[in-house]
Formats: structure tokens, C-alpha cells, sequence
């Protein structure tokens, strides 16, 4: 699993931090100021990268939290399989994966395509 260790002080919208053991796409961080007892808390909030649900959590902003590592891919449409389902070869490594199209996404075979990968887990994302 690769993952990183970064401060919540340290995240910002847009990056990616691991939220219920899931990778997430930060849409919203937000601070509160400092209480009489304790420290500034950072409320997060995410949607999947995989699974498109939205999560959140709220943390001081001293507190560490995991940071996924996904790398943006390129790969080549090699055959489709039915409707929603493509063989892509990454440009890479020449190997070979089935990944579910999104439902409004239409490609044909040797058409490049772009997709995220990281966590064991490939979605094809649009440019």
C-alpha cells in the first residue's frame, strides 16, 4: 500500500488523503480558530477517487494522516470487451488491464485514454 504521512495543517483541495481507508479527492478543507483548550481543528472533506462517494472527517491540524499515492497513467484502448468494459494497455509497462469505462465516455480501439492508478485500484478518468 503506498501511502505517505502528511499533517492535516499541510493538506489542501485537490490533493488526495485516505479517509475510512479509501483514497479521496480533498472538494472542501475548512479551520475553526483555536480554543481556550485546545488546538485549531480542520474539517476535510472528500469524494472516492474509486468509488465517487463523498466522506469527510474533522482532526486537529497538528494530527497526521495518510496520503495515498495515485499516479496519473496513459494507456491504449486495445479491444472492448461489451458496452462498459475495455482492455487498456498501459503505455508504461506494456501490461494489459480490464477497466470499466464511465458511462458517458465513448472510445475506440487505439484511442489513447488517461486513468488513475493507485491502492491496487485503475479508473479511467476524462481529460
Amino acid at each position: 500500500m503506498a501511502v505517505e504521512q502528511k499533517q492535516v495543517r499541510d493538506l489542501q483541495e485537490g490533493n488526495y488523503v485516505m479517509i475510512d481507508e479509501e483514497p479521496c479527492t480533498i472538494v472542501g478543507y475548512s479551520t475553526s480558530k483555536p480554543g481556550k483548550h485546545g488546538s485549531a481543528k480542520a474539517r476535510v472533506e472528500g469524494r472516492g477517487v474509486f468509488d465517487d462517494q463523498r466522506r469527510s472527517f474533522s482532526l486537529p491540524v497538528d494530527a497526521d494522516v495518510q496520503v495515498p499515492i495515485i499516479e496519473r497513467k496513459q494507456g491504449q484502448v486495445v479491444s472492448r470487451t461489451s458496452d462498459d468494459i475495455v482492455q487498456v494497455m498501459d503505455l508504461d509497462t506494456y501490461e494489459t488491464v480490464d477497466m470499466k469505462m464511465p458511462g458517458d465516455m465513448a472510445v475506440e480501439e487505439d484511442e489513447t485514454i488517461t486513468f488513475l492508478e493507485g491502492m491496487g485500484q485503475r479508473r479511467v478518468v476524462e481529460e
